[in-house]
């Protein structure tokens, strides 16, 4: 369709893979779905301001294999959050609208717990089944 303007009514994104279209104008975000205003988009409102409770996000972490030695998990752990705690990679991320949140092994593995069971929840309220 070259040449052809596509146009969406409404989208769900990560704000990664649109702030440049954002920026470009080319998009006009409606709401966030973190839990609060991002300082990227200040005048973006959360979509809990009109949605009591709503809150999702996009998240990445690293794994490895279940039998790693505790020492290459801790040293792994720590240059990673050395790498996000950098400014030329915080300040890249921030131009993304990624949020770094350093967490050790242990509190990476409750957080993942703890989404599983959030996610768990919305699949069992809305009777999503799989086909």
């Amino acid at each position: 369709m070259k040449g052809h303007a596509i146009r969406v009514q409404v989208m769900f994104d990560l704000l990664q893979t649109s702030i440049g279209n954002i920026r470009a104008g080319k998009l006009r975000p409606l709401g966030i779905t973190s839990a609060t205003r991002l300082d990227l988009l200040p005048n973006v409102p959360p979509i809990a301001q009109f949605v009591p409770g709503y809150e999702a996000g996009s998240w990445s972490g690293f794994g490895v294999p279940k039998n790693v030695h505790d020492q290459i998990v801790d040293k792994l752990n720590n240059e990673i959050n050395a790498g996000l705690a950098d400014p030329t990679i915080k300040a890249r991320l921030a131009d993304l609208g990624v949020i770094p949140t350093p967490m050790t092994p242990v509190r990476f593995a409750k957080f993942i717990a703890d989404e599983t069971e959030k996610w768990a929840k919305v699949i069992k309220v809305a009777h999503i089944k799989l086909d």
